[in-house]
């Protein structure tokens, strides 16, 4: 279709042979050291809701049991996106379980919240007693779990998809803690457990509000949309202004998984352009000023009909 192409300075060879470059692969071990303190911590705060009859407690709890299947998820996707694909057919690999995962963690989260929400509701208006010395041993011992979490994802969560929806399950988990905390002393203060039932409520709304923020990032990756912090539109005008370029069209960015973003782009160039040069520059246009690392390229000539003859 066309006279030339480049992919982004890559080593060409068969998919299933490209390492793995996606950024969750870097926080695995973080993300299992994370996935041990919280399952073993969801055992014991599941234990001693059930017994202090806190509804504070067992809706931290529940999402400490979401931030188990987040965590559990998200390490399980770095472990499979890592894997060579060996039938041939998956040619972008593995890398897409990423994303899924952290839709996971967001469908997770915001069924706690509504089920939270719901048991609040039902409750109101009872004085069932509530344990607050248990509370504030737990929501303490919960908030240091948290914490030690945090500073294990906190790295990775800027760079990675599924690493920011564990990370920020985790965050929601320690503000629970702090709720739960918050809760026991206010019931202790003023003798009404009806602070157990504010404190649930403010916890499932922070819970929604935190996977409706990480639901739209995923509905965008999956949308295809263009990478974060890229404008298709300033991108299309460096490309044509690179000498030799005369007309730029069919570009395509979007981010396959978390730390890397993709595109395609068709340059049409004059009689007396050199390809290879123009490959170059696009490369770098598309690299260093977008981080762009693997692109296609295609250089048409003028004369060039092939594209026309598409019908999308």
């Amino acid at each position: 279709m066309g006279s030339g192409h480049a992919h982004g300075g890559h080593t060409h060879g068969p998919a299933h042979a490209r390492p793995a470059g996606h950024a969750g692969a870097r926080y695995r071990v973080r993300l299992a050291c994370a996935f041990v303190l919280t399952a073993v911590f969801f055992v014991v705060e599941l234990i001693a809701g059930l017994i202090s009859g806190s509804l504070a407690l067992l809706s931290d709890a529940g999402h400490m049991a979401a931030d188990v299947v987040a965590l559990g998820a998200a390490l399980l996707a770095t472990m499979v996106a890592s894997r060579p694909d060996h039938s041939g057919r998956r040619t972008f690999g593995h890398y897409r379980v990423e994303i899924f995962a952290s839709g996971l963690a967001v469908l997770i989260m915001l069924g706690m919240g509504v089920y939270v929400l719901v048991e609040a509701i039902s409750r109101f208006g009872s004085d069932a007693p509530v344990a607050t010395g248990t509370m504030l041993l737990v929501g303490a011992l919960g908030l240091v779990v948290n914490v030690i979490s945090l500073l294990l994802l906190r790295s990775g969560s800027s760079e990675s998809l599924a690493v920011r929806g564990a990370y920020l399950e985790v965050v929601a988990d320690a503000a629970g803690s702090v709720g739960v905390i918050a809760a026991a002393l206010l019931i202790r203060a003023t003798d009404s457990t009806v602070w157990d039932l504010v404190v649930a409520v403010a916890i499932a709304v922070f819970i929604v509000v935190r996977a409706v923020m990480l639901g739209r990032q995923v509905v965008t990756v999956l949308a295809q949309h263009a990478p974060a912090g890229v404008d298709p539109a300033e991108v299309e005008s460096e490309l044509a202004s690179l000498t030799g370029v005369e007309e730029v069209h069919d570009l395509h960015l979007w981010t396959l998984t978390s730390g890397m973003d993709v595109g395609t782009v068709h340059l049409v160039v004059g009689p007396r352009a050199t390809h290879s040069d123009i490959l170059d520059e696009a490369r770098r246009v598309l690299r260093e000023g977008h981080g762009i690392e693997h692109a296609t390229v295609q250089i048409e000539t003028a004369d060039h009909a092939g594209c026309h003859e598409l019908g999308w």
